[in-house]
């Protein structure tokens, strides 16, 4: 079995754990009157609806480039690795108005049922969490649906407890906060993914990219009079792509400028660019600004 076939084998296990737990959590929610619990179904629901998106990303991910679609279906992690990451934060505005709402008006809890759904919820999750954790060290897709499934077993480990709270001590305020604490968990969790996605969505210049030190760095290149309309963008989270226009001081020959474009390769190589588009220039009259509007 190839290694893709078993990251999928693996999504595909995880989708179903946590589609009991969600199942199980809902009905235990409803007879306990537990928040807590209830917030914590929403969650692992969200996990399910993450796996799917991941699960679906990942297929497209490998699909190849064609005349259609030249740059193949690459963006398609970092748009799940998007959904995902915001789902989280909405979930988690939903769930700070309910814990609120129960923190003004508590009400019975039945301790008992959100003890033991929790503990199977802590079960469940951990295993899916040792499931996919290889693979989300190289996919920001991976690593978010990653991130819902141990952030549902931390929140579930809070549920517990409040859950023992309950039982011992009656209590049924700490439903609230502990529901509270879970919808800021979320949110704190998800938002580094959810700005990288957008970032790369929104084709922003990578941050560990030093546009003015490359600039600075051709333009000493012999033979090189200028470097403009340059844009530098990451298709997925590992390739970053670079294009721009260099203007030569003389007429020269494309034998000439490759030599030209040995050296400007080495210098975008060493700073982590792997795929460039060059536009040589002669006497061309263009705008000569650095970065400039298309």
């Amino acid at each position: 079995m190839s290694h893709h076939n078993h990251n999928i084998k693996n999504i595909g296990l995880t989708i179903f754990l946590n589609t009991v737990i969600t199942i199980a959590q809902i009905i235990g929610g409803i007879i306990s009157g537990s928040m807590a619990l209830l917030s914590d179904a929403m969650h692992n629901f969200s996990d399910v609806l993450s796996l799917i998106i991941s699960y679906v990303a990942r297929k497209l991910y490998k699909k190849d480039s064609n005349i259609i679609h030249t740059f193949g279906y690459k963006r398609a992690e970092i748009l799940a690795a998007f959904i995902n990451s915001s789902t989280l934060i909405v979930i988690a505005g939903i769930l700070i108005f309910k814990s609120i709402e129960r923190l003004i008006e508590p009400q019975e809890i039945q301790g008992n049922i959100v003890i033991y759904l929790a503990t199977l919820s802590i079960l469940l999750n951990g295993l899916s969490v040792l499931l996919i954790k290889k693979d989300a060290k190289d996919s920001m897709n991976i690593r978010s649906a990653y991130l819902h499934l141990f952030g549902d077993m931390i929140t579930s480990i809070a549920v517990l407890v409040g859950g023992l709270i309950i039982k011992v001590f009656s209590w049924n305020w700490i439903d609230g906060i502990f529901s509270l604490g879970i919808a800021i968990y979320l949110i704190y969790s998800s938002w580094k993914i959810f700005t990288e996605s957008l970032k790369i969505i929104m084709e922003f210049t990578p941050e560990d990219i030093d546009i003015k030190k490359i600039v600075s760095e051709i333009i000493k290149i012999e033979g090189v009079k200028n470097i403009h309309h340059i844009h530098v963008w990451k298709l997925d989270e590992h390739q970053i792509n670079f294009e721009a226009h260099i203007d030569v001081n003389d007429d020269i020959y494309i034998s000439d400028f490759e030599k030209i474009l040995f050296l400007v390769n080495k210098i975008l190589k060493n700073s982590g660019i792997h795929h460039s588009n060059i536009q040589p220039e002669y006497n061309s009259d263009d705008s000569k600004d650095l970065i400039n509007n298309i």
